[in-house]
C-alpha cells in the first residue's frame, strides 16, 4: 500500500509538471500568433527621409520581438524600374543615407522566427539643401581638407579623439596628423568608400574608408554637410582617373 502512494504522489507531482509545461507551451504559442497576425504593426521607419539624416527601425507594439534577435538587411530600390540593390554591411537597426541613396527608395527587411517583415520609405531620399552647390564649389580645388577624428582603425576603437585632416585631392586621398601622413593613396578600384553602417544618429557624420587592402579607418565628420561632401568629391575625382569606388564595404 505504501508503495501504491509513493507511486501515485510521484504521478500527481509529474502531472502538475506537465501541466505546467503545457501552459507554458500554450502561451507562447499564442504569442507567437499575435505577432504573425500583427506583422505590420510591429515596427515603422522613422527619421528624415533626406541626406544628411538617419533612418531607425523603431518598435510600435508591446508584442514586437527585440530587434537584437532579429536578422536585418538595408536595400535601395532604383525609383524607376525597382531595381532592388543590396545594401552590403547594412545590418543594424539604424541606417544614415549616404549621397548614393539620393532619389532611391530605402528598404528595410526584418526577419524574426522565420517571418518576414518589410518597411519602406514613403518616398525616395531627398538631396541635402545646398549640398551640390558646396560641392561644386570645393570641386575647383587642387585639394580639399577636412577635421575629422579617427574613430577606428583596422577595425580597433581608437580612444583618442585627436584631430586629424582629411585631404581629399584631384589624384589622391591622404590622411595626417598634424606634419606626419598617416596613410596617402592614389584612387583605384580597390580603394573603398562608404557611410557608416549603424552607429545610432552618429552615423550620420561618419564614413568608412580602406585605402588599401591592409589599411582602413572609421572617420568622423565635423558635420553630416562635410561627410557627405567628402564621398561626392572622391567619387568625382575618381570618375575623372577612371576609376569607380567599391562603394558598398562589409563593414
Amino acid at each position: 500500500v505504501m508503495d501504491m502512494e509513493h507511486e501515485l504522489r510521484a504521478l500527481r507531482v509529474q502531472l502538475a509538471e506537465k501541466s505546467k509545461h503545457s501552459l507554458l507551451l500554450q502561451k507562447e504559442l499564442a504569442r507567437s500568433k499575435r505577432v504573425k497576425e500583427n506583422l505590420s504593426h510591429l515596427y515603422e521607419l522613422d527619421g528624415a527621409e533626406v541626406l544628411g539624416s538617419y533612418l531607425r527601425i523603431k518598435p510600435c507594439s508591446d508584442i514586437a520581438p527585440e530587434l537584437s534577435k532579429c536578422a536585418i538587411q538595408w536595400y535601395r530600390i532604383s525609383s524607376e524600374g525597382g531595381k532592388k540593390e543590396l545594401i552590403s554591411g547594412a545590418h543594424k537597426s539604424v541606417y544614415a543615407p549616404e549621397p548614393f541613396d539620393v532619389g532611391r527608395i530605402l528598404q528595410v527587411e526584418i526577419i524574426y522566427d522565420g517571418q518576414l517583415i518589410m518597411l519602406t520609405t514613403t518616398g525616395a531620399i531627398d538631396p541635402a539643401a545646398g549640398l551640390g552647390n558646396y560641392v561644386e564649389a570645393l570641386v575647383r580645388k587642387h585639394d580639399v581638407e577636412f577635421n575629422v577624428v579617427v574613430t577606428q582603425m583596422n577595425g580597433v576603437d581608437q580612444p583618442s579623439e585627436s584631430i586629424h585632416v582629411l585631404h581629399v585631392g584631384k589624384m589622391r586621398m591622404k590622411l595626417c596628423k598634424g606634419k606626419a601622413t598617416i596613410a596617402k593613396e592614389y584612387y583605384s578600384g580597390l580603394m573603398q568608400l562608404c557611410g557608416v553602417r549603424g552607429g545610432g544618429n552618429a552615423a550620420a557624420q561618419a564614413l568608412f574608408w580602406q585605402a588599401k587592402k591592409e589599411f582602413s579607418v572609421v572617420l568622423a565628420f565635423e558635420s553630416e554637410r562635410d561627410r557627405n561632401a567628402a564621398i561626392m568629391l572622391a567619387r568625382r575625382f575618381a570618375f575623372d582617373c577612371n576609376v569607380s569606388f567599391k562603394w558598398f564595404s562589409k563593414f
